[in-house]
C-alpha cells in the first residue's frame, strides 16, 4: 500500500473523550489491582470505605488521610500506602463523588495566606543577603499549596503518573467555570510540564511487531484519520511507512503523542490515495518525499503541553539518516477552521464572495442541476424563488463534490478563500502576537514550515467535507529555512508561502470579492 494537524498533519490532534469501557474498564482494574497490596498496609488508616458519593463526613475521614500523607507519619513507606489508598479511594467514587473529593482538595488544601504574608514580611524585614536567601526560599514553601505535595507522592506508585494524567482529564472537564477546581487544575498542568518536558520523553518506532496492547491503543487513540481495523493499522505500518511516538519512562507502556509518514515519490495530495488499501506497497529506498499525515495527541490530560513540534523534528532527523534520497518533508494537513470561517463569511457578504464570471457559471450549473432533478411539480416552483446566495445553494446538494462540472465551478473561488482564509485571517490574543486562525497553520508555521501547496477534494470524506470542504494544504519543511521561518511568523507575524499559494491569493486580490475575517 502506499500512502497520509485534529494531518494529514495538523496540530496534534487530541483523542476522542468518548470512554470505550473495555478498554478504559481494563485499565482501571490494571490500576487498582496494582496500588492494591500497596494500599494493604494503609487499611485502617480511614475505616469503612467511604461511600461512592462521598458525602461530607466521608470526605472529612478522607481529608484526614490526606493530612497523615502530607506529615509523612510513619516514614515514607507508610506516607506511599496511603497515597496509593487515596488513589483507590479516589476511582472508587462515581462522578459526584469525585467531584467532591476534588473540591475538597482544592479548597482546603491550598495555600495557607497567612503563612505567605508572615513569610513575606520576613523576606522585607531581612537586612543581609544571607536572610535575604533563607527568607526567599521560606517564601517560595509558603507559595506551595499543600495539596501539590500530595499529587507528586503519587509519583512513586505504579502507573501513579498515569493516574495524575488521568485525574486532570475528569479535572479540565469540572473545572469549566469552577475558579476553585480550575485553580488546582492549573496546579496539576505545572506539575506535569515539568515531568513531561522534552527531555525526559523517548521517541520510538511503532511496528506491526509491537506488543498488540500497544498496537490497540493507536487504534484507540488516533484522532485524525481512524483506523477501520488490524488491516489498516497493518497498512499503517507497512514498509513504506512509518509511525514514531514519544513515551514517558514513567509510562511506559502509553504513547504520549504519535506521528504517522508515508514514504512516496512526490508530494502527496490526496489523503483516500495515501491510505488506499489497494495500492501497492513502494520501496521506502525509492521514496524521494516523507508525508506527514497524522499527527494524534493520545493523552487528553496532557493537552496544552506541547511536544508535537519536537516530535516532528526527531523524526525528520531519523529518517533523514535512514532515507539520505529523502529531499521533500511536507505534510498533508486539514484545515479544520475553514468551514466555520466560511459560512460566517457567506451569511455576511453572500454573493458579493464571488466575482461575476464566478457567479454567472455557478448559476448556470445550478439551474442545469435544477432542471435535470426528479422532483415533483411543487420543489420544481420553489427553484426560481431561492433567494439562497449561490455558494450555499451549490454546496447544499449532498453530491455537488461528485459532480465534475459544478465542483470545477467552485474550485476557483473556494481555493481563492481558502488561502485567504489561511495566509490573512489572523487573530489578536490579548496582548500577543497576530496568529494564524487555523489551528493546524500556527502549529505548522510555528515549527518553521512554510504553506508549500492547496489540494482541491484531498479530502472527500464526510469528515473532510465538513470541515474544510473537502480541501487539504501541504506544510513543507525545508530543513534549511525552518529556524528563519520560524522567527519570521513568532517575531513578525509574516506567514512564509511557497509561488503557488502567492498566485492563488493575488488571484483573489485580482477578483475583488469579499472575505473579510
Amino acid at each position: 500500500m502506499s500512502d497520509a494537524p485534529d494531518t494529514t498533519i495538523l496540530e496534534p490532534v487530541p483523542p476522542s473523550q468518548a470512554a470505550q469501557p473495555n478498554f478504559l474498564d481494563r485499565a482501571l482494574d490494571n490500576l487498582r489491582t496494582r496500588w492494591r497490596e500497596i494500599a494493604a498496609s494503609a487499611r485502617g488508616a480511614v475505616g469503612a470505605p467511604p461511600r461512592t458519593h462521598l458525602p461530607k463526613e466521608d470526605a472529612e475521614r478522607l481529608k484526614e488521610q490526606i493530612e497523615a500523607c502530607l506529615e509523612s507519619r510513619g516514614g515514607e513507606v507508610s506516607a506511599r500506602a496511603r497515597a496509593a489508598q487515596l488513589g483507590r479511594t479516589y476511582l472508587a467514587l462515581d462522578p459526584q463523588g469525585r467531584r467532591n473529593f476534588l473540591v475538597m482538595l482544592a479548597r482546603d488544601f491550598d495555600v495557607d495566606r497567612d503563612a505567605v504574608m508572615d513569610a513575606m514580611a520576613t523576606f522585607q524585614a531581612a537586612a543581609d543577603p544571607v536572610a535575604r536567601g533563607h527568607a526567599e526560599r521560606a517564601l517560595r514553601r509558603a507559595l506551595e499549596p499543600p495539596r501539590l505535595r500530595l499529587l507528586t507522592q503519587f509519583n512513586a506508585l505504579p502507573e501513579g503518573v498515569k493516574f495524575l494524567v488521568d485525574l486532570r482529564a475528569e479535572l479540565m472537564e469540572m473545572a469549566r467555570g469552577e475558579p476553585l477546581l480550575q485553580a488546582l487544575e492549573d496546579d496539576l498542568k505545572n506539575l506535569l510540564r515539568a515531568w513531561f518536558d522534552v527531555g525526559f520523553l523517548e521517541m520510538h518506532r511503532i511496528t506491526w511487531d509491537s506488543p498488540a496492547s500497544l498496537l490497540e491503543k493507536l487504534i484507540k487513540y488516533e484522532a485524525v484519520h481512524e483506523i477501520s481495523g488490524w488491516q489498516d493499522l497493518k497498512d499503517r505500518l507497512d514498509s513504506d511507512r512509518r509511525c514514531f511516538a514519544f513515551f514517558h519512562p514513567r509510562m511506559p507502556h502509553e504513547p504520549l503523542i504519535f506521528v504517522e509518514v508515508a514514504l512516496v515519490q512526490g508530494m502527496s495530495d490526496n489523503v483516500q490515495a495515501l491510505l488506499d488499501p489497494t495500492a501497492p506497497v513502494c520501496d521506502p529506498k525509492s521514496a524521494d518525499s516523507a508525508i506527514f499525515y497524522s499527527i494524534s495527541n493520545a493523552q487528553v490530560g496532557l493537552a496544552g503541553i506541547s511536544f508535537g513540534n519536537f516530535l516532528i523534528k526527531r523524526v525528520v532527523d531519523g529518517l533523514a539518516t535512514e532515507f539520505p534520497n529523502i529531499t521533500c518533508y511536507a505534510t498533508l494537513s486539514p484545515i479544520p477552521g475553514f468551514r466555520r470561517w466560511f459560512d460566517r463569511a457567506m451569511d455576511r457578504d453572500g454573493d458579493a464572495l464571488l466575482t461575476n464570471t464566478e457567479a454567472e457559471r455557478i448559476a448556470e450549473r445550478l439551474a442545469e442541476l435544477d432542471r435535470s432533478d426528479d422532483a415533483d411539480a411543487s420543489t420544481e416552483g420553489e427553484v426560481g424563488a431561492d433567494e439562497s446566495p449561490l455558494l450555499a445553494r451549490a454546496l447544499a446538494r449532498s453530491a455537488w463534490a461528485e459532480d465534475d462540472e459544478l465542483q470545477k465551478r467552485l474550485r476557483g473561488p473556494l481555493m481563492r478563500l481558502g488561502v485567504h482564509y489561511l495566509t490573512t485571517v489572523q487573530e489578536a490574543k490579548g496582548h500577543g502576537r497576530a496568529r494564524a486562525l487555523d489551528p493546524v497553520a500556527h502549529f505548522h508555521l510555528t515549527n518553521g514550515a512554510r504553506m508549500e501547496r492547496l489540494n482541491w477534494l484531498a479530502d472527500r470524506s464526510a469528515k473532510g467535507l465538513k470541515q474544510s470542504l473537502g480541501m487539504m494544504i501541504n506544510y513543507r519543511y525545508r530543513l534549511g529555512e525552518i529556524d528563519a521561518n520560524h522567527e519570521a511568523y513568532t517575531g513578525e507575524g509574516r506567514i512564509i508561502t511557497s509561488s503557488a499559494v502567492r498566485s492563488l491569493d493575488r488571484a483573489g486580490s485580482k477578483a475583488g470579492g469579499k472575505a473579510g475575517g
